[in-house]
């Protein structure tokens, strides 16, 4: 239950003050021993913990997972497995997973979007990471719009969509290969710009370090660069940057 949902109560007469001191007492994160949930990161920073679930003992997963449904009615979680997901479900039946982004969800009451962020990608083989950019960011209430496949060996198929590139308030562009495309876009809007370098590539391409160096050496102004395949970060910076865009505040999850 959320700080403001409380008040609410309150004012209301739907809850005592001693019940919503009661809520307010309980400490800031939950100790289950192997893992403590950060229960109060959305009052803090205006977004809930989310779950990394690549690497997790499959027991302590689920356990998570049924603890942040429990205590909110939602769970998000990055780089899931297939396998993941079918332990989850058989706990969480209303839990949902995309195989392309790997994300494994429970969004039991839809969010209101707002604003506009775009994700663009360079080739379809960026898609994965880049969806992971676009679900983040919509999970989190941000509209997005996806351009896909607008590399530049192509250029004239970025440059058609230039119109809704510059509406967006920012701009996510995901690619492996040489990385070009976000200096490209930089140059041709006024808004942010997050830089996402994907493994996508030949051998010289080094796993994702030729787009890396690229994005981070460009000459275009205003770009920011993330981690290689960092779709998650990209979404996440690309919702803050849009709530203070459109007016929201990043200290709440609204």
């Amino acid at each position: 239950m959320e700080t403001r949902e409380i008040l609410e109560f309150v004012k209301s007469g739907a809850m005592s003050v001693e019940e919503a001191e009661g809520h307010f007492r309980r400490q800031p994160f939950e100790d289950m021993g192997y893992a403590k949930l950060d229960m109060h990161r959305k009052m803090r920073s205006g977004f809930p913990e989310v779950i990394f679930c690549s690497g997790k003992p499959d027991e302590f997963l689920v356990s998570i997972y049924k603890r942040m449904a429990e205590a909110d009615g939602q769970a998000f979680g990055t780089r899931a497995s297939a396998h993941q997901y079918e332990l989850v479900k058989k706990e969480i039946p209303d839990i949902t997973y995309d195989p392309v982004s790997r994300i494994l969800k429970l969004e039991r009451t839809p969010k209101e979007r707002k604003g506009l962020v775009a994700v663009v990608t360079g080739g379809t083989a960026d898609i994965p990471v880049a969806e992971e950019a676009a679900q983040t960011a919509e999970y989190f209430g941000t509209n997005v719009e996806r351009i896909y496949d607008v590399g530049v060996s192509g250029i004239h198929r970025l440059l058609a969509q230039t119109d809704k590139l510059q509406q967006a308030n920012c701009v996510v562009a995901v690619a492996g290969m040489e990385g070009a495309l976000a200096s490209v876009v930089g140059g041709l809007v006024s808004n942010p710009v997050i830089a996402v370098p994907t493994s996508v590539g030949y051998g010289a391409n080094f796993g994702g370090l030729s787009a890396l160096m690229t994005m981070i050496n460009s000459c275009a102004n205003g770009i920011a660069t993330v981690n290689i395949d960092n779709g998650y970060g990209a979404g996440y910076i690309a919702t803050q940057i849009n709530r203070l865009a459109y007016g929201g505040n990043n200290s709440d999850a609204k």
